[in-house]
């Protein structure tokens, strides 16, 4: 397996019920393929550098994980089809491999 970071972000005014869901479908997702978390990191609200989606605000979230190579594509498509989560981008990191 390899080390992986995600960050994303929600929309600030998203509930508490909503923001957990979105990290149990990322955690059933990794599970899926026998990925592993390994430390989250709430960020909680940053300034965009620009607006996006109508927000200048976002509630971040960082995670450090291990997955296999297959598995990410999938991890992808999930995040991108979760409507509560506005952007997100998945890192390789080689220094923790």
């Amino acid at each position: 397996m390899k080390a992986y970071e995600l960050l994303y972000f929600v929309a600030p005014s998203t509930d508490e019920e909503t923001r957990v869901a979105v990290m149990k479908r990322i955690e059933t997702a990794l599970a899926q393929g026998n990925g592993v978390v390994d430390n989250v990191d709430n960020w909680g609200k940053r300034k965009l550098a620009y607006e996006i989606n109508g927000l200048t605000d976002g509630d971040y979230t960082l995670i450090d994980f291990h997955a296999n190579p297959e598995n990410i594509a999938e991890l992808d498509r999930v995040l991108r089809i979760t409507d509560a989560v506005e952007r997100h981008m998945i890192v390789h990191r080689f220094d923790r491999d």
